[in-house]
C-alpha cells in the first residue's frame, strides 16, 4: 500500500469527540443487530478507543429498563467507557426521555440517528426520513442537546441527503447548519442517500466537500466530521483520511467478525507497518472469546442464535470460507461450535 504522508502520521493522532480524546481515531459504528455488548468489548481489545451500542428505538428504552431485558443492552462496565448510545424516533419529547434515561444507564454521550435507510423505519418518520425534514429533525436536536448536561457530547448520524435531488442536498446544508448552532458536538456522515440504502458506493467526494465547507467558512472549529462506508481495509482507511480531511473514521460492516481491521487501521493512519492477518490459532481464540463474553450475557441457549451470524462473518477470512460457513450455518449450541472450530481451524 501508499505509505500516508508526513502530514497524514501527524494529524492521524486524536479524534476530539467532545470531551473525550480518541487514539487512533477511530470509532465502532452502531450496528443495528450486531454492536451489542460482546462486540463492543471485543474492538475495545482490539485497540478501539469508542464504540457505539446497536441503534435504540427511544420507546423500547423506556419499556426495556423496566424489564430484567435490560441487562442484556443497556449495561455498563467500567471498562466499557468512552461508550455511546444511538437513539432513533420520531417525537422529540420520546427522544428527551430516552436519551437521559440511558445517561442514566452509564452512557457518556448521545447519538442520533438521522440515516438509517430501512423501510419499515422511514414508513414511521423514523431514521432517514429526517434527512427530508430539516425542520423536524432540528426540534428533536434542540429538545435533546437543552436536557442533556453540557458535559455530555450529543452527535448525530446523517446521510448525504434522502435522493440524489438538488432539494435534498439544499436540505441536508440546512440540517447540518442548524446542528451548529444548536450545539452539536460533530456528526458521522455516511456517504449514500437514504434511497441507495447500501447499494452502489459512498461518495466520499461528499463528505470531502463537507468537510471542506467548515473548514473555509470557519464554522466551528470543534465540530467533528467521522466518515463512513465501504471501509473494509487499512488502505481504504488511510485512503478515505488522507483525501478528505476528516476528523476520524467509523468503521461499520468491515469490522464484524474482524476485529483485527482496528489494529490494522490504526497502523497504517499512524504509518506504520500493518498488523498480518490473524493465522487460524489467533481466529480461533478470538471466536472461542466473543462466544464466552456472549454466553456470559446471554446464556447459553441465547448465545447460540445471537453468535451464528457472527461466525458466518468469521468465516470470511478463512481459505476454506465458504466451506466453513455452511458448518457455521448448521451447527447447534457450543459443542457444535467447537467441533466446526477443532475441524477447520486446527
Amino acid at each position: 500500500m501508499t505509505e500516508p504522508d508526513d502530514n497524514i502520521k501527524a494529524a492521524a493522532g486524536v479524534l476530539n469527540y467532545g470531551p473525550f480524546r480518541l487514539t487512533p481515531p477511530l470509532i465502532e459504528a452502531a450496528l443495528s443487530g450486531y454492536s451489542d455488548a460482546p462486540m463492543r468489548r471485543l474492538a475495545k481489545r482490539f485497540g478501539c478507543p469508542m464504540a457505539l451500542c446497536e441503534v435504540f428505538l427511544d420507546r423500547f428504552v423506556m419499556e426495556v429498563t423496566k424489564r430484567s431485558k435490560a441487562r442484556f443492552y443497556l449495561a455498563v462496565k467500567p471498562e466499557d467507557h468512552p461508550c455511546g448510545a444511538q437513539l432513533m424516533g420520531s417525537e422529540p419529547e420520546e427522544f428527551r426521555a430516552a436519551a437521559l434515561r440511558l445517561l442514566q444507564c452509564g452512557f457518556d454521550l448521545i447519538d442520533l440517528n438521522f440515516a438509517c435507510p430501512v423501510k419499515k423505519v422511514l414508513g414511521r418518520a423514523r431514521g432517514g426520513s429526517l434527512m427530508a425534514d430539516p425542520r423536524r429533525a432540528l426540534e428533536i436536536v434542540q429538545t435533546v442537546r437543552e436536557a442533556l448536561p453540557d458535559s455530555v457530547p450529543l452527535s448525530v448520524k446523517l446521510r448525504k441527503g434522502f435522493d440524489e435531488t438538488p432539494g435534498s442536498e439544499e436540505d441536508f446544508f440546512t440540517l447540518l447548519d442548524g446542528l451548529l448552532s444548536r450545539g452539536v458536538a460533530g456528526i458521522t456522515l455516511h456517504g449514500r442517500t437514504v434511497q441507495q440504502g447500501y447499494q452502489g458506493k459512498s461518495d466520499w467526494d461528499f463528505i470531502r466537500n463537507v468537510k471542506r465547507y467548515l473548514i473555509e467558512d470557519k464554522k466551528r472549529p470543534d465540530f467533528f466530521v467521522i466518515g463512513s462506508g465501504d471501509l473494509f481495509t487499512a488502505d481504504d482507511c488511510v485512503k478515505r483520511y488522507r483525501e478528505t480531511s476528516v476528523d476520524g473514521l467509523a468503521l461499520a460492516r468491515g469490522v464484524i467478525g474482524n476485529p483485527w481491521l482496528f489494529p490494522q487501521a490504526a497502523a497504517a493512519l499512524a504509518g506504520e507497518p500493518i498488523p498480518p492477518s490473524p493465522d487460524l490459532e489467533e481466529q480461533k481464540e478470538v471466536i472461542l472469546r466473543h462466544w464466552s463474553e456472549s454466553e456470559a450475557l446471554y446464556g447459553a441457549k441465547r448465545t447460540t442464535m445471537m453468535m451464528r451470524k457472527f461466525l458466518i462473518r468469521y468465516a470470511a477470512l478463512h481459505p476454506k470460507g465458504e466451506e466453513v460457513k455452511r458448518a457455521f450455518v448448521s451447527f447447534r449450541g457450543r459443542e457444535g461450535m467447537e467441533n466446526v472450530l477443532q475441524r477447520f481451524y486446527k
